[in-house]
């Protein structure tokens, strides 16, 4: 049954006038014009919906159960639009944003004051390492991804908003605490305690070491920064990681920054997006809020 919604308004308004001229009226259109609209929906139908008796016109039996339906149907759609303006209101919705580990630091702070000010919103949040969100993007699972380096050999759009500096640590007792400018290359002999094999963090620290042809030794691998900072501070090695990470090990004195030359390394958080991904209402103003106000939640 093909029925279309201009037949459906039509039938509706008769249905509850019981007259085709009040529903031409009603509807601004001609007496013939809805005669016709009637004749094709009861084509559709295949079942009279109206019949004359006298000067008067009565809804058949089909036309009483259509019209039941008629008026659940525009029900629904009057909900559906009230939905949509709601949406468009930023009164609900739903968002999925993955973040890389070292982002979460910050990205909870972000959520929270976006769902403050955009109440009814809905937030999904996934923490991932970078290999996991590779694989959502190339699936287009997430409306958006908070990421250091953006991936490579997939289609996206990808935007820095922040900057996303990486540092050297070490414990609050170590001999080169109190040095200024200390020359990179001595740590060559150095082990540090760092990401795993194919984080975005570690390809970065081992690109800047070469590029300053000074040797890099990975002593421990971590797959989590709160692992790192406790190796560092245990003493299994120095430390290179985002400072976004080490606000509560550097406030409360358990780990210290050294003044290297050439540090901090310098690399940027990037939204990213597939590229051509149509971004609802409410991921659309996500994704202005973190490109004009990230920067205030950092401390």
């Amino acid at each position: 049954m093909h029925v279309t919604i201009r037949q459906l308004e039509v039938f509706e308004t008769a249905a509850r006038l019981l007259s085709y001229t009040r529903t031409a009226e009603t509807l601004y259109m001609s007496q013939p014009a809805v005669s016709m609209q009637i004749k094709q929906l009861e084509e559709n139908v295949g079942l009279p919906l109206f019949e004359m008796l006298g000067k008067k016109l009565y809804l058949t039996e089909a036309g009483k159960e259509f019209y039941i339906y008629s008026k659940d149907i525009f029900h629904l759609l009057d909900e559906a639009e009230a939905v949509v303006e709601a949406m468009k209101g930023l009164h609900r919705g739903r968002l999925k944003v993955s973040v890389a580990t070292t982002a979460s630091y910050f990205t909870t702070r972000l959520l929270a004051a976006f769902s403050k000010r955009f109440k009814g919103v809905q937030i999904n949040l996934d923490v991932a390492n970078r290999e996991s969100l590779r694989q959502q993007l190339e699936e287009n699972e997430p409306d958006l991804v908070i990421m250091g380096q953006p991936p490579d050999g997939i289609d996206v759009e990808a935007q820095a908003f922040m900057s996303n500096p990486l540092v050297m640590v070490a414990p609050a007792d170590h001999a080169l605490t109190n040095e200024k400018n200390i020359a990179l290359s001595r740590f060559a002999d150095e082990h540090f305690v760092v990401r795993e094999t194919g984080s975005g963090t570690l390809g970065a620290i081992e690109r800047f070491f070469t590029e300053h042809d000074v040797p890099f030794h990975t002593g421990i691998e971590m797959s989590s920064n709160e692992a790192i900072k406790q190796a560092v501070e245990a003493g299994l090695g120095l430390g290179i990681a985002s400072i976004h990470t080490l606000e509560l090990e550097l406030e409360t004195g358990r780990l210290v920054l050294l003044d290297v030359e050439d540090f901090p390394i310098r690399r940027q958080w990037y939204l990213v997006q597939r590229k051509g991904k149509r971004l609802s209402v409410v991921a659309k103003a996500f994704k202005d809020f973190v490109l004009t106000e990230a920067g205030q939640f950092i401390r």
